[in-house]
């Protein structure tokens, strides 16, 4: 178990690091909109992040997959089989890119029947068409990180993504405010940034794959596009995607609904949300080191290792989300104050949920766990089905009745989302154990979508 903690740890932090990079760029666009443009705009923003990140979230969390399978590959000595991967991941990526970038650029054009005030509906329309042409670099990206990952070259991506924070934060300050020969953009200025961020990640991390010694080996084994692993791909992809899809829809509708409560819970909640997100990610972090040390294990035929991965990265998670409880709970007025000044009204808010914040964080993490320790035993029909009682059966209509039947406004919505999460990751961390019990992790022994 100490080599699988371990083993976990140095695998997870490029990943964690790498996912924090991808979820700061959100959480700076909306630190500087916050602070350079104001409380509407930043509800703007969140408002458009939000279902941006809804409709991406099928072909973010669904790639993932591709990983899980390189890795399941590599614990069989299967070379030709990761170049073939990685290649239909790369086709499969493109095709989800547009049919959701379409999706969100619907969304954009229909702002106004969403409920919200006129001028968060006119901000927020410009700002999801530009996060919609950002979807093609980003879902490229991912395809092509899941080759390094799923070889265990995690750093990789890290790398990519902390060099991609760091320009978007410099294209963000230039393009808001009008600096040097920069346009004055305002709120658009920020979505901008994101796009060619995201540009810049899809060719970084393609020319690294294709001009570095440690990949050449699977991309020369495989020079074809293999339409059944596309295939493949793809309808594994769909089904994972849809269990991230669900949890994601529950809190971009939750953010509709309190649009409909107000400005200011609006942006408080995109307060709360930026730095519970961000915990998330990294959580997700450890999920997917879970996911292919579980995925190594499944392939070399070892129950006994897949077992170990799992419960090392379940102890993983809840130890770090732990953490970041108790920070929640103690530093709440602090971290909120990064975000917004001179605005109590909102702060206060914000602060109150940071609470709430704080106390799902055990069940926000161990849930992703289980989520990425059933991939890498290649189970995702029945994640799905849980993920979808567990958000739109119980988070989504307790939020409305919390919300507006018992007038616990912004606070009962995420008491609602709080017991969506911990009902999925009791049940996601059950499924695990009970197919773990199997003596054979083979494939004719687990199901498998």
């Amino acid at each position: 178990m100490r080599r699988e903690i371990f083993e976990t740890i140095k695998l997870s932090i490029p990943i964690i690091i790498a996912q924090l990079g991808v979820i700061l760029m959100g959480v700076t666009d909306n630190l500087m909109v916050g602070r350079f443009l104001g409380a509407v705009p930043l509800g703007a923003a969140g408002l458009a992040t939000s279902l941006s990140f809804l409709v991406t979230s099928i072909g973010f969390g669904g790639l993932g997959v591709i990983a899980v399978l390189i890795s399941q590959a590599k614990g069989q000595n299967d070379t030709a089989e990761i170049g073939r991967l990685f290649r239909a991941g790369l086709y499969v990526a493109i095709l989800m890119s547009i049919v959701l970038g379409l999706v969100g650029m619907a969304i954009g054009m229909n702002m106004d029947a969403l409920g919200q005030t006129p001028e968060v509906a006119r901000l927020a329309e410009p700002f999801m068409y530009y996060l919609s042409i950002s979807t093609l670099p980003l879902l490229i990206f991912v395809a092509a990180r899941q080759l390094a990952d799923g070889l265990s070259y995690t750093r990789v991506a890290m790398i990519v993504t902390v060099s991609a924070l760091c320009f978007n934060a410099l294209v963000n300050w230039l393009l808001i405010n009008g600096i040097w020969i920069f346009p004055k953009m305002g709120l658009n200025g920020a979505a901008a940034g994101t796009l060619l961020s995201r540009i810049y990640m899809a060719v970084a991390i393609l020319v690294y794959i294709y001009k570095t010694k440690h990949f050449s080996r699977y991309l020369v084994a495989a020079r074809r596009v293999s339409t059944e692993l596309v295939v493949k791909i793809l309808r594994l992809s769909v089904s994972v995607g849809f269990q991230f899809f669900f949890e994601v829809a529950a809190f971009s509708l939750a953010v509709v609904m309190i649009g409909w409560l107000g400005e200011s819970q609006l942006a408080a909640h995109q307060i709360a949300i930026n730095l519970a997100s961000t915990t998330y990610m990294m959580a997700t972090g450890i999920a997917s080191a879970g996911a292919i040390r579980v995925g190594r294990a499944f392939g070399e035929q070892q129950p006994k290792n897949v077992r170990s991965a799992g419960t090392a990265a379940f102890v993983l998670v809840a130890a770090f989300m732990g953490v970041w409880c108790i920070t929640f709970l103690t530093a709440s007025d602090f971290l909120v104050s990064l975000y917004l000044k001179d605005n109590p009204e909102v702060t206060q808010i914000a602060a109150t949920l940071m609470i709430y914040a704080g106390f799902f964080q055990l069940s926000d993490g161990i849930q992703a766990t289980g989520l990425g320790t059933l991939r890498g035993v290649s189970d995702v029909n029945v994640p799905t089905i849980i993920t979808l009682i567990a958000y739109w059966g119980i988070s989504l209509p307790l939020s409305y009745v919390l919300a507006f039947t018992f007038q616990m406004d912004v606070e009962g919505i995420w008491i609602a989302l709080s017991a969506g999460l911990t009902f999925s990751a009791v049940f996601l961390t059950i499924r695990f154990y009970r197919l773990v019990r199997l003596k054979r992790p083979e494939p004719s022994n687990l199901p498998i979508a």
